[in-house]
């Protein structure tokens, strides 16, 4: 069966990129009845941010991703969080330790310093390997009795990888296929920092040996760390799950990779759901994107579906997802193409749903009478990219304007113009209907020689303070006639 893991950092809110990470991750797991799992990798005390890990386990939830195992939800392979597993860790680098393939390193950073810079003069850069490890300050160097009295009088050490000399090490990637690395090339990395906590390397290694995951699905940017994570599931001996390395999602220009500086500028999020932080960002949720659009559109970044085919469900993308289907080139994210998406998800959207989903957005909706809500949105849907568009659609039909449009102003010939407000009001003390409404301007206009055209742009304008809107007799259907008056005569006072 396979497992497969999101293993974030909770140093901030979930990225775009990470939200795609999870889902490819889900997607997969759910494709073949497999479990999907949450581990938080919070071993770097020093970035770790306060309420981050509550926040990715919302954003998830808010997605519809559902973890089958993880911090909150438990589970027979846990710990999940990686502050919780040391006990792991101080086994497992002994069994490395023990089998020549870990060692103490008791370098000072000065003394690492002062390495970098001898071989900056010499136009090269600084590598803890195979060529210098022996004349540094380690196990390797040192005789077992000076090590053992470094280490009783608890002398500042951390313990390092023994990469091979020289060795050809093959990594096999689903994206990306078969690549060969040179060991050599490699440095010797650090696998428990100074502090005793474990570096992501060998902590991810570990966790993933130790949590049966099958396969390992992660951003691109991890891939330079493969070489290594091949070499530690060999030392240890145990199989080696299946990896597989996203593409990065870029800027909208294509220049860098997406990040919260981009959206800023663009006018867009980033993040899935508001972060409550020292700033406060909003997310695509306070923007008005459904999670099924926004879910939607970024299964499409770095995944090539049935062709012509755009529009799935969650559902629909469990059931067709496969990892041979994802490219290895980089997306452009495109805030218009996603509200394309959310634009379609909205016209799928049950119309009781998107008034509760608007009147927890908006503090104005929230006001009104939720049928009528409902009802309003039902006539307005098919014209929003956003949840947040439909009251910019709707406001007009419970609120009285409080402004005019001025382009629209100047299309309204003056004259004539304060006869045909004054019918208006005419009309609507006989309240006769919407219908009976219409029909009577239109009647005394061509008794008055005036174009329907004309009175009908001057009513649009006087009850929605522009030339946009629903049709006109739904509009005074809506409101009723004496609210048509009251507009009406408010428009008077101002001409």
């Amino acid at each position: 069966m396979r497992r497969v893991r999101f293993a974030p950092s909770p140093t901030g809110p979930l990225h775009v990129g990470g939200l795609r990470t999870a889902l490819f991750n889900y997607l997969f797991a759910k494709n073949s009845g497999g479990d999907f799992i949450l581990r938080i990798e919070d071993t770097d005390k020093k970035r770790e941010v306060t309420g981050a890990e509550q926040y990715i386990v919302d954003a998830l939830a808010w997605c519809g991703i559902t973890t089958d195992e993880g911090p909150k939800k438990g589970g027979e392979l846990g710990p999940y969080r990686q502050s919780e597993r040391n006990h792991f860790y101080e086994e497992k680098i002994k069994i490395l330790i023990d089998s020549g393939h870990a060692y103490y390193a008791f370098d000072s950073e000065e003394e690492l310093s002062l390495c970098r810079e001898n071989s900056e003069k010499k136009g090269e850069t600084f590598m803890y390997n195979w060529k210098n490890r022996k004349s540094l300050k380690n196990s390797l160097s040192l005789d077992k009795e000076s090590v053992e009295k470094l280490l009783e009088k608890g002398e500042k050490h951390v313990i390092r990888f023994l990469s091979p000399e020289s060795q050809k090490i093959k990594t096999v990637d689903v994206i990306r296929g078969e690549s060969v690395i040179d060991s050599s090339l490699l440095d010797d990395k650090i696998l428990i920092k100074a502090n005793g906590t474990p570096t992501y390397h060998f902590a991810n290694v570990v966790d993933d040996h130790l949590m049966k995951i099958t396969h390992v699905i992660r951003g691109e940017e991890w891939l330079p760390s493969l070489a290594l994570h091949v070499l530690l599931y060999e030392a240890f001996g145990w199989e080696k799950p299946i990896f597989a390395h996203l593409p990065l999602i870029l800027n909208p220009n294509g220049k860098g990779k997406l990040s919260k500086r981009s959206g800023e500028k663009g006018g867009f999020p980033v993040f899935p759901i508001e972060w409550a932080g020292d700033i406060k960002l909003k997310g695509f949720k306070e923007f008005g994107v459904l999670p099924s659009g926004l879910i939607n559109y970024i299964a499409t970044l770095g995944w090539s579906p049935e062709e012509g085919v755009e529009m799935f469900s969650l559902d629909e993308l469990k059931r067709l997802f496969s990892l041979e289907k994802v490219v290895s080139s980089a997306a452009n994210f495109d805030f218009e193409k996603l509200k394309w998406y959310n634009h379609k998800h909205i016209q799928k959207t049950d119309d009781i749903k998107l008034a509760k989903l608007l009147r927890n957005l908006n503090s104005s909706a929230a006001e009104t009478e939720e049928s009528k809500l409902t009802k309003s949105i039902g006539l307005v849907k098919e014209r929003a990219n956003t949840v947040s568009d439909l009251w910019g659609l709707i406001s007009y039909l419970f609120f009285d304007p409080t402004s005019y449009d001025e382009k629209s102003l100047k299309k309204i010939s003056k004259d004539g113009l304060e006869n045909i407000v004054s019918e208006i009001i005419s009309q609507c003390k006989k309240r006769e209907g919407a219908m009976g409404f219409v029909e009577g301007l239109k009647s005394w206009g061509e008794q008055a020689g005036i174009g329907a055209g004309q009175i009908m742009m001057t009513t649009r304008v006087i009850l929605t303070g522009g030339l946009s809107g629903i049709d006109l007799q739904e509009i005074v259907l809506f409101i009723g006639v004496e609210s048509v008056g009251r507009r009406a005569a408010n428009f008077k006072n101002i001409i």
